[in-house]
């Protein structure tokens, strides 16, 4: 059975040809799977026999709601999503004022091992597939009934550890007969896999690349990111400023701040000495604490900010949406169904 939903329009085209069909049925398809539909007998407009054909040869993704939890503080909601295999994801849908902004997961589980992050609990079970990602917009869309302007994969998962699957869900949800948004309203989370970041910046896509940085040092990094061994603080950063000169990008960097490990003074001055002379902004993170990790949260978020921002360094202190139902920065997980009751 082939999965209709991750084909490209040329794809589906080139499937329309083999099935005996004109090659304007494919945009139809497009159309209709990229509205969400669940059935191929909601696909009105094809005949009755294509509908048959396409029922015979392909299957269509629909993620089943397993759990919906809303902020009573914020109104972020958070959907675990039960998959076809039985596996579960989590999404996140944050409300602003500049518009509707969802949170996705690229994986299921991550295996990155990074100290700070649930997702990465139980490691890697397997890849999501470019239907699957799209799904969490398309259905995240509909049970909310908020209009989707901007995407982040940061949810759970390594997206460029998923690469292809990745840069084929980018095209769907940027492709003018889907949802068409826009490659400037989505942002890509990467724990700095350097090679992958340099075959990223080829395709010049004018996504806003985050790099979860959290340690300017790599003694430091290697303890909390077991990802930066065999790489280095250094490597990445020649890489980040690789991708600025192909792509024009300026890269936000994401910094978790965690009590005694990365929070001091010389780690600020040394985050600026890395930054001086390339455009990159500091996203600084207060840790949302996890059950399983003695970590805490800093209490210097302000001074570190300060002594970046003194010596020239662009700096954000991110708001926390969904602490109270577990959906901030590094608290999303691969739960198992039982879990969710």
């Amino acid at each position: 059975m082939l999965d209709l939903k991750s084909m490209d329009l040329e794809e589906m085209t080139s499937l329309m040809k083999e099935l005996g069909e004109p090659a304007f049925r494919a945009k139809q398809v497009f159309q209709w799977l990229h509205r969400g539909v669940t059935s191929f007998e909601e696909m009105t407009n094809l005949s009755k026999a294509l509908r048959e054909k396409l029922a015979e040869t392909c299957f269509i993704t629909a993620p089943q709601v397993e759990r919906k939890q809303t902020s009573r503080v914020d109104g972020t909601v958070k959907y675990l999503w039960r998959l076809r295999d039985g596996n579960c994801v989590e999404t996140v849908l944050m409300c602003y004022h500049h518009g509707n902004t969802v949170c996705i997961s690229s994986q299921v589980g991550c295996r990155m091992g990074c100290a700070f992050c649930a997702s990465t609990i139980g490691g890697k079970v397997r890849d999501l597939t470019p239907a699957e990602m799209l799904d969490q917009v398309l259905f995240t869309q509909l049970d909310s009934g908020k209009a989707i302007s901007n995407i982040v994969l940061m949810g759970i998962g390594e997206p460029l550890d998923n690469f292809d699957t990745v840069i084929r869900f980018l095209e769907l949800v940027n492709h003018p007969e889907g949802l068409n948004i826009g490659m400037r309203h989505i942002s890509l989370s990467t724990c700095g896999l350097v090679e992958r970041i340099d075959k990223l910046a080829e395709l010049r896509l004018q996504l806003t690349l985050s790099v979860s940085l959290h340690a300017p040092d790599d003694e430091t990094r290697s303890r909390i990111m077991p990802a930066n061994k065999g790489v280095g603080v250094d490597k990445l950063f020649a890489c980040c400023r690789r991708y600025f000169e192909v792509t024009g990008r300026r890269i936000s960097y994401e910094y978790i701040m965690i009590d005694g490990v990365n929070d001091t003074d010389w780690q600020a001055d040394l985050l600026a000495k890395h930054l001086k002379g390339t455009p990159g902004h500091v996203n600084l993170i207060p840790l949302n604490e996890v059950a399983e990790s003695p970590l805490k949260p800093s209490t210097r978020v302000r001074e570190f900010q300060k002594r970046l921002e003194e010596q020239g360094v662009t700096v954000t202190v991110r708001r926390k949406l969904g602490g109270d139902i577990d959906a901030s920065c590094g608290q999303l997980r691969r739960k198992r169904m039982k879990e969710a009751e």
